[in-house]
């Protein structure tokens, strides 16, 4: 079992490390072509980029748990379905966002702030990278079918490719041909066309046999489509849930100064190392979980979950290990601010916490999903978001930034309690029961 699990986990936790370093090589190549206003600009564009396509990876999640549970049970023609299913929808949002690119555009470039040059640059990259929607969401679907099929290592070979012919590209249209900032886009909108072909490539020759039981008639029933949309729903709003809270985290940052602000985002970065490492298992608990659920054999699902627990504890018990004791070099490596580093040794004790009750909601949150208890997690994130709501509100005005710090673990601390309780302690028969989803 332990090897199942390290097969599944590994290569999601290789494909997750090359996001960041993607990003900076990203930063470096606008530096070499501009000043700060061009930085600016690629950092506006592209967290305009992540909120967009973070709040649609609800795709791979609910295509991840319905395809497990058909590998599991053996339904070769069912899996064909829902890869058939979940490539309609993602095509479907896809032409919507590239439909009402102009108006989506010019309300993200409203909402973030900036100075007319930057948002003018910031401009140009969005208005090239959206031309990427239907690879970016396309692959989102694809990466999860794959993973429901239990292969991992294909995601994380395309990432790898993916991100060499981003890098590639991006320096070819920026020095070459000297495009600017258009160039970094426009290298990413090839890269995701690339991504997009090799995946499809990987399902075509490794997957012929599934491919070939595709039936657009039955892929469109409306009984299972109708299970498709509202699974994905659900893992839609739930994202929608985290997604507010993290952009609220940063705005509420804002009123507390710059450094407080830059000094909240810097320690973020070291939650999100943490996630990058633990979302590994959670994918593999995703994979897992919904095939021993399609097989039903309650044995293998109970030991998988006892034994994932035991491995996400074991990464939560490193990485607070090496925020304690290692926090200054590790945040040395986004910055070398005297005063940012002075300030965050008053606030690291917060994101030391993290990881401590952190892993538990991460792991559910990929039981679950292989569940495909997709509503669960919707309810239990809306009630959490409500929590770190209030307890900023309420503590603010005595607390300052300590009460930002104090709701964003509070939102953690109330989807574990809330989790725990909804799946009875992760009740095996509540799993296994399909017909309540």
């Amino acid at each position: 079992m332990n090897k199942s699990i390290l097969r599944l986990a590994v290569p999601s936790i290789v494909s997750n490390v090359t996001i960041p370093l993607l990003g900076m090589i990203d930063i470096a190549i606008a530096g070499r072509i501009g000043d700060e206003q061009t930085i600016g600009a690629l950092a506006i564009g592209t967290a305009i980029f992540n909120f967009i396509y973070w709040n649609f990876s609800f795709l791979r999640m609910g295509t991840s748990g319905l395809a497990a549970q058909a590998y599991g049970a053996g339904d070769s023609r069912e899996t064909a379905n829902i890869l058939g299913r979940s490539m309609i929808a993602a095509l479907g949002i896809a032409l919507l966002l590239l439909i009402f690119n102009r108006p989506v555009g010019l309300l993200a470039m409203k909402i973030m702030e900036g100075s007319p040059e930057v948002m003018a640059l910031a401009g140009e990259y969005f208005f090239v990278r959206i031309w990427a929607a239907p690879a970016a969401i396309g692959i989102f679907s694809l990466h999860g079918w794959l993973t429901g099929m239990q292969d991992t290592t294909s995601p994380m070979v395309v990432s790898i490719v993916g991100n060499v012919i981003n890098i590639a590209t991006s320096l070819w249209f920026v020095f070459g041909m000297g495009m600017g900032v258009k160039g970094i886009a426009l290298g990413t909108v090839v890269s995701q066309y690339v991504s997009l072909l090799v995946t499809l490539a990987i399902i075509a020759i490794r997957y012929k046999e599934n491919v070939r039981e595709l039936s657009l008639r039955e892929s469109l029933k409306m009984e299972p489509l109708v299970r498709f949309f509202r699974i994905n729903s659900d893992a839609f709003l739930r994202t929608l849930c985290v997604c507010v809270v993290y952009t609220c985290f940063t705005a509420f940052s804002a009123r507390f100064g710059d450094t407080i602000l830059a000094t909240n985002e810097l320690l973020m970065q070291l939650f999100m190392l943490f996630s990058y490492m633990l979302d590994g298992f959670c994918y593999a608990a995703e994979s897992l979980t919904g095939r021993f659920i399609g097989e039903g054999n309650r044995v293998s699902l109970a030991r998988c979950i006892r034994l994932l627990a035991v491995w996400c504890a074991g990464v939560a018990a490193i990485y607070i290990v090496a925020y304690i004791f290692w926090w200054e070099p590790i945040l040395g490596i986004f910055t070398s601010s005297p005063t940012i580093m002075a300030c965050a040794e008053e606030y690291i004790w917060w994101i030391v916490m993290v990881p401590l009750v952190g892993f538990i909601p991460f792991l559910i949150d990929g039981i679950l999903i292989g569940a495909t208890k997709t509503r669960i997690m919707r309810n239990t994130t809306f009630f959490a978001l409500v929590a770190f709501f209030a307890l900023f509100f309420a503590l603010q005005t005595a607390l300052g930034n300590r009460a930002l710090w104090i709701a964003f673990i509070g939102f953690i601390v109330v989807r574990f309690a809330l989790m725990i309780v909804a799946t009875k302690g992760v009740n095996i028969d509540q799993l296994m029961d399909t017909s309540k989803e």
